[in-house]
């Protein structure tokens, strides 16, 4: 039996739709809107002004603390704005409008030779390149790649499961850069200095699976791990605990466990930064769902609009009803098709109302449904009705910190209750007890 973890759900996966479909580079629009912030941490320090011109690759901002990351040019051509731009988390952020002038002339970093590049050139190198965590949190790279002394490291695992559904992109990246991958996981090793690497891949990725082992067969220190599909099973706490059956425990980080987890188009950006000098400047995307007439996995140069992308994939179908950033269970629905995507951006999600549905929400039911899925074993509804009633210090004692927002507790509810909504309101209120 494919190992797992204790909880989960299985909503449709909706990944036939895409999962077939060839990465293509989608071209360059005439105007992008780079954030500044596309990362966890401190926003860049921004570098460039009105009228400026830049290449494909010249630096715009740079890092401005150690949480942080550069960003860099995904076009060249002259800097139109730099100013407040509603982002797509839907929170106004700077970020700068560049012209595209179609030119695509370039300003990379010198290749280093993967065979023979050392640790710290790994290091600095993924740092100058900006490149972030791809899994969702777009966590600087380079921070992982640096653990503290006192955290021994022994395992990396690659992230490969993808179980959100109608996502496919990592599927395909396996599939078609499938070397490329090898090598970007073997620098990964390298920088941390450890014996042992894995891929681990949820069972529906059989094409996938099959690609990689063989792949590997002349690599003895790596391994690869099909994982029972499940959601969440890319959690890194649950990806540790099928693959290795290590429990990271609450409060704590893979890193307390002696694992490092990457995503897959993360160990792809390292690659391409160490082997051919590429900043992190596009972001692979999935764009997917019932309401778009095309649905591709899509190249696309970071900063540009949600409505540029559409109109590639062909425009929306008349009974589009909802778009989202990200996959249906942590995505973030969107009401500004201006807003540009990031780098850490996954898919774009145009769904129908056949997907959507109509929900009422009931009272709660006290069915214990939500509490039987919770990867982490929490009590979503106890938490729920402290945060409805402000009761922060009790839901800190419950473990409201622990919750991941995964969304397993709503997906399954009953009563269709917004437990996510609530849990994120009682995290607030947390936040406010020490200020």
């Amino acid at each position: 039996m494919a190992r797992t973890f204790k909880g989960g759900i299985h909503p449709p996966e909706a990944k036939e739709l895409s999962c077939h479909k060839a990465f293509e580079e989608m071209p360059a629009p005439k105007e992008i809107v780079v954030p500044v912030s596309q990362h966890i941490g401190k926003p860049a320090h921004v570098l460039v002004k009105k009228k400026d011109v830049v290449k494909k690759g010249t630096l715009l901002a740079e890092a401005a603390a150690f949480i942080s990351a550069n960003i860099h040019s995904p076009v060249s051509g002259t800097v139109k704005n730099v100013g407040v731009m509603e982002n797509v988390n839907g929170k106004p952020q700077l970020a700068i409008t560049i012209t595209n002038d179609g030119e695509n002339t370039t300003e990379y970093m010198e290749a280093l030779n993967p065979e023979t590049v050392t640790v710290d050139q790994i290091r600095d190198r993924v740092k100058a390149a900006g490149i972030v965590g791809q899994g969702g949190a777009a966590f600087p790279t380079n921070v992982k790649l640096a653990p503290p002394p006192d955290k021994k490291v022994d395992c990396i695992i690659l992230n490969g499961c993808e179980c959100e559904p109608y996502l496919t992109r990592d599927d395909r990246f396996m599939i078609e850069r499938t070397e490329d991958l090898i090598r970007g996981l073997k620098m990964i090793m390298r920088a941390l200095g450890v014996k042992e690497g894995r891929i681990g891949i949820e069972d529906n990725k059989q094409e996938a699976i099959g690609i990689l082992r063989k792949a590997t067969e002349k690599h003895s220190d790596i391994f690869i791990d099909a994982i029972q599909t499940k959601y969440p099973q890319g959690a890194e706490k649950m990806l540790i605990k099928a693959a290795i059956g290590r429990k990271v425990p609450p409060g704590k980080l893979p890193m307390d466990v002696g694992v490092v987890i990457q995503n897959i188009g993360t160990a792809l950006s390292l690659y391409d930064a160490v082997a051919n000098g590429i900043p992190a400047i596009t972001s692979a995307v999935t764009v997917s769902g019932l309401g778009i007439k095309e649905p591709k996995n899509l190249i696309i140069p970071v900063g540009t609009h949600l409505s540029d992308i559409i109109d590639f994939c062909g425009g929306m179908t008349p009974d589009a009803k909802k778009i989202i950033i990200g996959g249906p269970m942590m995505g973030v629905a969107q009401y500004d098709l201006t807003s540009s995507i990031q780098k850490a951006t996954s898919g774009l999600l145009i769904l129908t109302e056949k997907e959507v549905g109509g929900h009422v929400e009931t009272q709660c039911l006290r069915c214990g449904k939500c509490v039987s899925v919770c990867p982490i074993h929490l009590i979503p509804t106890i938490l729920v009705k402290m945060a409805q009633n402000d009761r922060p210090k009790d839901a800190v004692e419950f473990g409201i910190w622990n919750c991941m927002e995964c969304g397993t507790c709503e997906y399954i509810c009953p009563a269709n209750i917004p437990l996510v909504q609530w849990l994120r309101l009682g995290k607030k209120q947390a936040g406010k007890l020490d200020s």
